[in-house]
């Protein structure tokens, strides 16, 4: 009997898929679930439900310091984010996959599973990364056999398989956010309620005073809070406390998913949006306005790449040899003020800072001021003369 490797969440479509496999597809299953900051829960979930489905052999990967080094911090590094938010679930999925393939790969199993649907970008995403990087067939039951929620709940039912407590939400969550979907949150036009939201406080239970919180870069990469060395880990958590405080980190938007289907998707990612928004700060006192217009053209090409599932993609890494290389001088602190769901850069400094105090004062004479006219004189002469044609 050939070996499949699932990619194991506990849920109801991979708890599914596991007797689907099994029956329609006569396969011998093995689970993994990858830990990319997950809830505690979440991790040993899949364990419990893989043994009680029938003792088979399950695999718990750890693998958030590699997402937090190997992606997030190329995310910071690149600013990335698509239609508006800070990418979280897309950063995940080449990594999630990758543990997978090596998985199949010990094992010698002759093909991966998920339970993605054919609704989603998570298909794209997984089966991009695993066709590259091995030969293994690519099996997703939900999608193949075209089930509904009610037809899996019915089938998990007919096969004894234990139904998880029915959720409000439907929720990923790894280090870098939270994508939340589901329930009254398909009306574009309802408020997401309170109860949606975990990581962020609302703006009326947020503490009355502001907090300055200074971040310290080396290289683009965060290095440090308030003057503290933090571990990649653990200092993307306390951001992410820090901000959710203050009621930073929400986000509501309309997004536009790889098929072309438009869907109302609700985000928490406050160490994201605190982090990027010092990043960039910094990025504008190092670099040149030339490397700033580059860097941004980056940015919007390197986060629809992480998005529609191209992790693999040749030019992603050429990007991130030309972000690398800009980088090197992106060093410095940032000091960003907090306070009723607002962020505010109120300062930065950095060793490699191409502000001069001297140079921009009014009191300034060493910067010769009548050198300017014949610049100015000829300043925008093109549309100067285009404007000429229509006065004679």
């Amino acid at each position: 009997m050939d070996k499949v490797v699932l990619a194991f969440s506990g849920g109801l479509d991979t708890s599914v898929c596991i007797k689907l496999l099994e029956e329609k597809y006569n396969m011998e299953v093995i689970t993994a679930c990858v830990d990319v900051g997950q809830p505690r829960e979440e991790i040993k979930r899949p364990a419990q439900v893989s043994k009680e489905l029938g003792n088979y052999k399950h695999y718990t990967i750890d693998a958030r310091e590699e997402f937090a080094e190997d992606y997030i911090f190329r995310a910071i590094k690149a600013n990335a984010s698509y239609e508006g938010y800070p990418l979280s679930t897309a950063l995940a999925r080449p990594l999630i996959a990758t543990k997978i393939v090596e998985v199949a790969e010990e094992e010698g199993a002759s093909a991966i599973a998920h339970g993605c649907t054919g609704k989603g970008n998570d298909q794209f995403r997984f089966e991009a990364i695993i066709r590259s990087m091995c030969d293994c067939d690519v099996i997703a039951p939900i999608r193949d056999l075209n089930l509904t929620r009610s037809e899996e709940i019915e089938y998990a039912k007919s096969c004894g398989i234990p139904l998880p407590p029915k959720k409000q939400y439907s929720i990923d969550e790894n280090l870098w956010g939270r994508a939340i979907e589901g329930d009254i949150l398909e009306d574009p036009i309802m408020e997401p309620p309170e109860d949606a939201f975990s990581w962020t406080k609302a703006p009326d239970e947020t503490p009355n005073d502001p907090e300055i919180i200074q971040i310290g870069f080396r290289d683009g990469i965060p290095q440090e809070i308030n003057g503290e060395e933090i571990e990649p880990v653990e200092l993307i958590k306390k951001a992410n406390f820090i901000a959710g405080e203050h009621g930073i980190g929400r986000v509501d938007i309309i997004e536009d998913r790889i098929i072309g289907m438009k869907s109302r998707e609700v985000y928490e990612t406050p160490a994201a949006l605190l982090l990027i928004e010092a990043h960039k700060a910094l990025e504008q006192l190092t670099l040149t306005r030339n490397e700033l217009k580059f860097a941004d053209m980056i940015s919007g090409i390197y986060s629809e790449l992480v998005y529609n599932g191209l992790w693999h993609e040749p030019l992603r890494e050429d990007l991130d040899k030309a972000i690398d290389h800009m980088q090197r001088r992106v060093t410095g602190r940032v000091n960003v003020k907090l306070h009723k769901g607002n962020m505010r850069i109120i300062g930065r400094e950095s060793p490699y800072s191409l502000y001069s105090e001297k140079i921009v004062s009014f009191e300034d004479k060493s910067f010769d001021q009548r050198e300017m006219k014949g610049m100015v004189k000829n300043y925008g002469l093109q549309a100067r003369l285009y404007q000429k044609l229509w006065w004679e």
